[in-house]
């Protein structure tokens, strides 16, 4: 075995049962009404009705984008969290009734993709680069997964099994090929995981690792008149004559980078591209290595990795700046108010960290799990649980807001799912150790090592930074704790006296017996200015300010001056004081800065500097995901540092 793998014993869903005062209105409000106000859109958007259609052997009449099926499938996936969370009698039928018409549509081969059996039934399989066949293969697949663990039963994962013998069938000896949105790759692993065939680990890797060897997708470019999806066409997205300048360099020759097919993925040295295709990559590559000991792929990743934290990532823990293509740009490219940093980008980074935590137990992972979860993607989803943001600037001008639906609506369940299986990122039992690597209220029942442990968490964040926990085990089991990179200090007792400890700097691991033992932890959590990389053109002369887990921003609705005028100390101070009456309950923060003094300017645009002069102004700032539930106005995270 390689010495960065670990002996994980999955803690399942249904073992971890959340009881926090931040994250539990999230997580209830998205089983009450997320879930529900979701499949009412896919009634509405025509996402159900294509697979009726298809069922019913109708042709034409397909409603929305290309690979709509994907929303329905994830939300089945959410559907199957909750179900798996507790049982809701009316969920259950809801989903059994969407598997049964999954199940309807589906062909004799095993085929179901309801665009091209509605619209193109002759053109399967020729369009790679952006149909989306695989893409939606794997989102089926991942719910069905979800689906059978959360209930026993196996109506949907017949489904998912014929699809993938069919494309197993395809793949590797009719077609040489790879899909242009990845996400396939991982979902096969899932299915290796619950059905042990080989088959499907196989053909994850044979998917990897022929991407950036494969010339399939440039030779879809060059015979337009040989693919579907020609209706689809818009001059960018859809290889066609004149078009696909995605997948074109600036003298128009094919590079691939998009779709992370520039390179061999082993040999990739920066993230580029599509940002969330490139995170459900990296996340079934990940996966690879876990089950195959792969240290060539394993390097990948981890100077993938880098390469994203150091260069290429928002302080929010967003990713993808560039709106054209919805993904990477160039290192240091991090600009505000057109930033792009889907949703589904931050969900797929979550998802990758959540990966190489499980393989490798480096805290770092969990750090950027914690970082992305409350901001750049908790920033996606309006208080209400029934308005998305798509896209996730760090500075508007007052235009920028969620909406109930997308006509690309991939976030919006995305959202559902992560929500609904927030319990799996809690938690973790690797090597006879039960960690806790995500600071959540809730209780985690399993076995370690044998021994059968409960765990009780209490816990204050994001507001402050203690938390307790109360351990019962059969006999000894060793707690681990992780050490927020955010945190000045850790201090750790057991029932009042200071613990004997191993501390490593990122965990804390605790020894013991443990009989209704009552574990204290105090982490020091202090507000703080922070500074981008000097390369970072859109941060120059500006701060953040981050508190704990949590990036803070300026709404124009909690201050007197437009925003641009404020300007804040490096030494300034900065109070914070809880709210419970704003946002659902938040601690704001108000800040010594400077504004420019309007005296004298009336009649005139221009004066010496000599002449003007400042004074003192308070900032008001709110956590970074509650923007945009109030009054429309200007937002910012970054302000002009004197």
């Amino acid at each position: 075995m390689s010495e960065y793998t670990q002996t994980t014993d999955e803690i399942e869903l249904s073992d971890v049962e959340i009881e926090d005062e931040f994250w539990s209105p999230w997580v209830t409000r998205n089983r009450d009404v997320t879930v529900e106000y979701q499949y009412e859109q896919l009634e509405e958007s025509g996402t159900l009705e294509n697979f009726r259609r298809a069922r019913d052997g109708k042709e034409e009449g397909f409603q929305g984008m290309w690979f709509q099926d994907s929303d329905a499938y994830k939300w089945l996936e959410a559907a199957s969290y909750e179900l798996a969370k507790s049982d809701d009698p009316e969920l259950r039928e809801r989903a059994d009734d969407v598997i049964e018409l999954v199940a309807a549509a589906q062909e004799d081969s095993g085929y179901v993709n309801t665009y091209f059996q509605l619209v193109e039934p002759g053109m399967k399989w020729t369009n790679l680069n952006i149909m989306h066949e695989l893409y939606c293969a794997g989102h089926l697949i991942e719910a069905a997964v979800a689906h059978y663990e959360a209930t026993g039963e196996e109506s949907l994962l017949d489904v998912a099994v014929d699809f993938a013998d069919h494309v197993d069938d395809v793949f590797g000896d009719q077609i040489d090929g790879v899909p242009g949105h990845e996400g396939i790759e991982l979902a096969l692993v899932r299915l290796y995981r619950v059905t042990d065939d080989e088959r499907y680990l196989d053909l994850a890797r044979y998917f990897v690792d022929l991407r950036g060897h494969d010339d399939r997708l440039k030779w879809e470019l060059e015979h337009s008149d040989e693919i579907g999806g020609r209706s689809w066409d818009d001059g960018a997205l859809i290889p066609a004559a004149g078009g696909g300048s995605l997948f074109l360099d600036e003298d128009g020759e094919y590079v691939g980078t998009y779709a992370q097919a520039h390179a061999p993925v082993r040999e990739q040295e920066k993230v580029e591209g599509h940002s969330v295709r490139a995170m459900y990559l990296f996340a079934g590559v990940t996966d690879l290595v876990a089950e195959t000991d792969d240290e060539e792929l394993f390097e990948s990743m981890k100077r993938l990795w880098e390469n994203m934290t150091t260069k290429r990532m928002y302080v929010t823990g967003g990713i993808g700046p560039e709106r054209e293509h919805e993904g990477f740009s160039e290192d240091y490219d991090l600009r505000n108010e057109d930033a792009y940093a889907e949703t589904c980008a931050a969900i797929g980074s979550i998802f990758w960290n959540q990966r190489l935590l499980e393989l490798t137990g480096e805290a770092k992972y969990a750090d950027l799990i914690e970082r992305t979860l409350y901001n750049g993607f908790l920033a996606g989803v309006s208080l209400d649980g029934t308005r998305f943001f798509y896209e996730n600037p760090l500075e508007s001008s007052g235009d920028h807001h969620r909406k109930g639906w997308f006509t690309c609506a991939c976030c919006p369940p995305n959202a559902a799912r992560l929500f609904a299986s927030l319990g799996r990122y809690v938690y973790s039992n690797v090597d006879g150790v039960l960690t806790v690597n995500q600071y959540v209220g809730s209780t985690v029942t399993t076995t370690v090592g044998g021994t059968e442990v409960e765990l009780t968490q209490s816990s204050s964040l994001p507001w402050s930074g203690e938390v307790t926990l109360t351990v019962d085990a059969d006999e000894a089991v060793p707690i681990r704790l992780r050490v927020p990179a955010w945190a000045t200090d850790a201090s750790v007792s057991i029932d009042g006296e200071e613990a004997e400890r191993s501390d490593d700097g990122a965990y804390v691991e605790l020894d013991g017996e443990w009989n209704g033992d009552r574990i204290t932890v105090r982490f020091g959590q202090e507000t703080e200015l922070v500074r981008a990389h000097p390369a970072v053109e859109s941060d120059a002369g500006r701060v953040a300010v981050e508190r704990g887990p949590l990036v803070y921003c300026a709404e124009a609705v909690d201050n007197d001056r437009p925003l641009h005028q404020y300007a804040l100390a490096s030494n300034a101070v900065i109070d914070a004081k809880r709210r419970d009456d704003l946002l659902g309950g938040v601690t704001v923060l108000e800040a010594d800065g400077e504004v420019p003094a309007l005296d004298g300017w009336d009649g005139t645009l221009y004066r010496p500097d000599d002449e003007t002069d400042t004074e003192s102004a308070r900032l008001r700032m709110v956590p970074y995901y509650a923007w945009d539930n109030r009054e429309p106005g200007e937002m910012q995270v970054w302000t002009r540092a004197e």
